[in-house]
């Protein structure tokens, strides 16, 4: 999971959409690309999350939320599993924990 930066945005949403989706924030292609490779909507959340700390070696810190991890997480707005395609780019985080300390949110 990742971006092509500076080529992409750097935004987590456009990643779900392209691994799931397969297409990028304008729709592009209408078809998708490379279907066979789109990733299932836990796979990809499973990418940025546990599979990325795994990759770097941390999977015993972060990654997932879990009693003794560093409790690094993200409250949004709508369900990344359950949401509407077109309501992806549209999503909003509404809090963010940061060693489960609140850094950003109401």
């Amino acid at each position: 999971m990742g971006t092509d930066f500076p080529v992409e945005d750097i935004s987590p949403f456009k990643t779900f959409l392209a691994a799931v989706f397969r297409r990028d924030a304008t729709g592009f292609p209408d078809s998708g690309f490379q279907k066979e490779n789109a990733l299932s909507r836990e796979e990809a959340i499973r990418g940025m999350t546990i599979w990325a700390a795994k990759a770097d070696f941390l999977e015993n810190e972060t990654g997932s939320i879990e009693a003794g991890k560093k409790a690094d997480f993200i409250i949004l707005d709508k369900d990344l599993m359950k949401v509407d395609e077109k309501d992806i780019l549209n999503t909003k985080v509404v809090m963010t924990f940061i060693g489960g300390k609140k850094v950003y949110g109401k």
